[in-house]
């Protein structure tokens, strides 16, 4: 554990804001970045002590990263980062990118200027981000993306499914290799370009393919043969945007060529 947790020069403990919210932050973090890898055990004592705090905010921690889908606890074994089968990540992904085209092609289709006002802001941050190499902000920014990206669709009900459906996979979409990272930043833009453009069907195909791409980047990392019956089940056609130029920054509802 040592090493992987918290700052060498300042522990959690020393600092007296938002302790709850930073040991949570702190250990999702720890989980996404697979500091903390899947089906290890979370222990209380050790955890506290790396991070310098008591045993009350870790216990209050594991219990909303559990809410989350992050974490897993049984009667067994306690609690323990959350471990996918090879085949519930296959199948979660590929209901994911179904969802996520669907509700792509609501948000072009209603096109709400606020909304997609924020989306641009985020993906600004995002594209910013980027070109800083401050990629440990990059996960924040890609769930507040998906978070605004679902409230554009405008249907409560996708929406909450979303919700789930982003905090079940949290893990499997956090790369960490900075090129696949940029990659996630241009697929973003590109398929805000779709929304905003009003292009239904491009926004439903880009989404999706998002989506499959990020999984199976996932599935490669762990050594998981491809199974064509499996993700390219999804009836994704080539985007429509291959080829063309991705805007580097979207502003004020208008994607900048």
């Amino acid at each position: 554990m040592a090493g992987r947790l918290g700052n060498s020069k300042r522990r959690l403990g020393d600092d007296y804001l938002s302790l709850h919210d930073r040991v949570i932050e702190e250990l999702r973090q720890a989980i996404l970045s697979r500091r903390l890898k899947p089906g290890e055990r979370l222990v209380e004592g050790r955890l506290a002590e790396e991070l310098g705090v008591s045993r009350n905010p870790v216990r209050e921690a594991i219990r909303v990263l559990t809410t989350e889908g992050l974490v897993e606890v049984t009667a067994r074994r306690g609690a323990s980062v959350l471990a996918m089968t090879d085949e519930e990540a296959r199948e979660t992904i590929e209901v994911r990118a179904l969802l996520e085209g669907q509700n792509a092609r609501l948000a072009a289709r209603r096109r709400d200027q606020d909304i997609l006002a924020r989306i641009a802001a985020v993906l600004n941050k995002g594209t910013d981000a980027v070109a800083a190499r401050r990629f440990e902000l990059l996960s924040g920014l890609n769930q507040q993306f998906h978070q605004e990206l679902a409230a554009a669709g405008r249907n409560r009900v996708l929406s909450d499914l979303l919700k789930r459906l982003r905090e079940r996979t949290a893990m499997l979409f956090a790369p960490t290799d900075p090129e696949r990272q940029a990659r996630t930043w241009d697929e973003h833009a590109g398929i805000l370009r779709a929304i905003i453009a009003g292009d239904e069907r491009s926004a439903a195909t880009l989404a999706a393919e998002h989506v499959m791409r990020a999984g199976a980047d996932f599935l490669s990392t762990l050594h998981i043969p491809e199974e064509g019956a499996s993700l390219d089940a999804m009836p994704v056609r080539p985007s429509t945007a291959a080829g063309k130029p991705r805007p580097r920054r979207v502003a004020g509802g208008r994607a900048k060529k």
